[in-house]
């Protein structure tokens, strides 16, 4: 009986150690499941949206620079003052070109003199010669004094011509300096108002150069027809377009939102100066022209617009975390070549029976953080939405288990 029972005993042990045994192994084995979160595809209406940041400027910004030199002798305006065009704006001193002006006068009145003695000069050789002609003609005079006579014909005519040249020198520097007189009285060239005065009377104001620009009196700005500059980047100008609408918001009107239409685009990349040669993105001008700006806006505020590129209502739609890229399978003789690379795919996992299964689809616009399915997905399937490091091991056929989302935290 001890025998048996020590054999017994034994057997079960054996039993046990062996069942253990294989309880370890099946659960070593056992199919590891991967946490995700789920959305469903749904119908809604999406926008795009481009948002860049700039600056508020007028459409019409005069610089009133200095086109002579001279001193300030008077301003005749003030700063944030309305001027219409053709009113007066400042005068430089005069003196020196009132003077200049009637000293070409005076030499166009002196050349004047000059051509009366030399007509009256050219018609004596010119009577001289006729008369010499004819003595000659009749061989009554030597041809010396025919040759003598005509010398002195063509002198005449050289010196009547040259003092016409010389006259006509004379208008063209008095009109010059008539020109310049003129321009030391300075009037609006449009409707506006004074946005800077950066002189003072008895100031001097001088001309520019090659390298040193002049000296820029005043600014004029006509306040009535506003743009804002932004900055578009070169990745997101080419959705940029003509007349397209958009959201401008001010730093300085923070609860107001105005409105304006794409009206320039620029052709080619801003120009930035930049200390390094790093590589850099490119930025290309977008200017927006507000629709009846408030007069409360000046030159240079900060401003920032949302241009609104794309519309769409009633179009399938999944959140943009849920898109994944990987690599596409080649079948066939194309997944022999283990050399030739088979391209990426964009595509979405949808729940099939417990498991992630990828459906490579056809994207459209984004708007917010959704974006459009165009083929691939239908209404209602259930789709894995993340996360993000979930979305990375995934695979056709893997295991999910499905999470419940986070509440949404109240504002």
């Amino acid at each position: 009986m001890k025998k048996n029972t020590k054999r017994l005993l034994i057997f079960w042990i054996v039993i046990i150690i062996i069942g253990l045994i294989i309880l370890f192994n099946l659960k070593s084995q056992r199919e590891k499941s991967i946490k995700v979160t789920v959305d469903k595809v749904k119908r809604t209406n999406l926008t795009a949206i481009i948002s860049a940041s700039g600056e508020i400027k007028p459409k019409k910004n005069v610089n009133i620079s200095a086109h002579v030199p001279g001193r300030i002798v008077k301003i005749g305006v003030k700063e944030g003052q309305e001027v219409k065009a053709g009113d007066f704006l400042l005068k430089l001193d005069s003196t020196q070109y009132e003077a200049n002006a009637e000293r070409d006068r005076a030499t166009i009145q002196s050349y004047r003199a000059e051509l009366i003695k030399a007509e009256a000069s050219l018609k004596k050789n010119r009577s001289d010669y006729d008369r010499q002609k004819k003595l000659y003609d009749n061989q009554l005079s030597s041809k010396d004094q025919l040759e003598q006579a005509k010398a002195q014909l063509d002198i005449g005519e050289a010196t009547y011509n040259s003092i016409n040249f010389q006259i006509e020198q004379a208008q063209a520097s008095l009109k010059s300096t008539l020109d310049n007189l003129g321009k030391t009285v300075y009037v609006s060239p449009i409707d506006g108002i004074i946005t800077s005065l950066r002189v003072e009377e008895g100031e001097v104001a001088m001309i520019g150069t090659m390298n040193n620009p002049g000296t820029v009196l005043m600014t004029i700005a006509d306040l009535s027809v506003m743009e804002v500059e932004v900055e578009v980047d070169e990745t997101d100008v080419i959705g940029v377009q003509m007349d397209q609408e958009a959201s401008i918001r001010v730093d300085a009107f923070p609860n107001q939102v105005f409105k304006g239409k794409v009206t320039e685009i620029g052709s080619s990349a801003i120009q930035k100066l930049t200390a390094g040669s790093t590589q850099e993105s490119k930025d290309f001008k977008v200017v927006i022209t507000l629709d009846n700006p408030s007069k409360l806006l000046k030159p240079g505020l900060s401003a920032s617009a949302d241009i609104v590129t794309a519309e769409k209502k009633d179009v399938f739609a999944v959140p943009i975390s849920a898109l994944v890229l990987r690599e596409k399978k080649e079948e066939g003789a194309a997944a022999a070549d283990k050399n030739k690379k088979a391209g990426e795919e964009e595509g979405i996992y949808v729940v099939d029976k417990g498991r992630a299964k990828f459906i490579p689809v056809k994207k459209g616009i984004m708007g917010g953080l959704q974006i459009e399915i165009v083929s691939g997905l239908q209404d209602g399937q259930e789709i894995i939405a993340g996360p993000y490091d979930a979305l990375r091991q995934l695979k056709d056929g893997t295991l999910i288990k499905i999470e419940a989302k986070p509440p949404a935290q109240k504002k």
